[in-house]
């Protein structure tokens, strides 16, 4: 692999569970560049050439193999944005992890904004994880702007693992998909935040063939001051089912934001549910709606 700094390493292992050269695909990018990169027979990388970025060719033979993308920054005041295409072929079964972590020790922010699309074949199986962090004990921030599209042809699965894990300042995490007759979607969000962190996630799914279904459920713990606001809409276009779920914990003075909608052929649920522990400052409060 190539040489990284310290931190960036520490980066590597949290967010991709990387500590030497993985086998397989991979793709590593730091502080803004190409760091190291690796192909198969199955899954092909190529840079972009009009914008920053990869393209990520996964042909249907790709069965059961993991390609990594992760993304490590620790220069203060860098502004990073790359944008990523993944072309899944007729019944590949893929394992992506992707990911970003940053380690900001000085006074600037540091920003980085991964703009992702997937095209998911026929018939093929995608799971996706995606984790973010920050670190560092400078003052400025650790700001994280994810940009996920998703277009399912018909009997496609994609499952994402989406997760905030600790230290990100500020995120806006915006996720549209598209569903094809049949296309299953299963999301599941985990959300950590504290201090005056402030995090917000817009998921829009749109079912348009018969058959299709999402499952998007967040789940998150907000401390101390930090403000947590998730934003989820489904569209059944189709005879579809569609649920979505937000479940938080808010301790000391978090404060939460949530609105749901949800427009159907056939069935569909929505819920949400807030508890505040009795140890924190202010009163309990619980909120429900089935």
């Amino acid at each position: 692999m190539a040489e990284l700094t310290r931190a960036q390493k520490n980066l590597l292992e949290t967010i991709a569970g990387l500590t030497c050269r993985p086998d397989g695909a991979f793709n590593i990018r730091a502080n803004g560049g190409l760091a190291e990169r690796a192909v198969t027979d199955h899954i092909n990388i190529t840079s972009k050439t009009d914008v920053p970025g990869i393209d990520i060719t996964i042909k249907p033979e790709a069965q059961g193999e993991t390609v990594y993308i992760p993304v490590v920054m620790d220069e203060s005041g860098m502004v990073d944005v790359v944008y990523n295409d993944f072309f899944v072929g007729e019944g590949a079964d893929v394992t992506i992890v992707a990911g970003c972590g940053i380690h900001n020790c000085g006074a600037d922010d540091s920003q980085h904004d991964g703009i992702h699309r997937f095209f998911v074949g026929k018939g093929a199986h995608v799971k996706y994880v995606e984790n973010h962090y920050g670190s560092g004990d400078g003052m400025g921030k650790r700001i994280l702007n994810p940009v996920t599209e998703v277009y399912m042809e018909e009997d496609s699965t994609v499952e994402m693992e989406m997760v905030q894990i600790k230290g990100v300042d500020s995120t806006i995490r915006t996720t549209k998909s598209e569903l094809k007759a049949g296309a299953k979607l299963i999301i599941r969000e985990r959300l950590m935040t504290h201090g005056e962190q402030h995090a917000e996630s817009v998921y829009t799914t749109l079912l348009n063939g018969d058959g299709s279904s999402a499952d998007v459920v967040s789940r998150s713990v907000a401390r101390e001051h930090s403000y947590q606001k998730y934003t989820s809409r489904i569209v059944g276009n189709a005879a579809c089912t569609g649920h979505t779920e937000c479940d938080a914990i808010l301790m000391d003075d978090a404060m939460p934001g949530c609105w749901q909608c949800l427009n159907w052929t056939r069935l569909a649920s929505t819920r949400h549910w807030y508890t505040r522990p009795p140890s924190a400052r202010s009163p309990a409060t619980s909120l429900s709606n089935s």
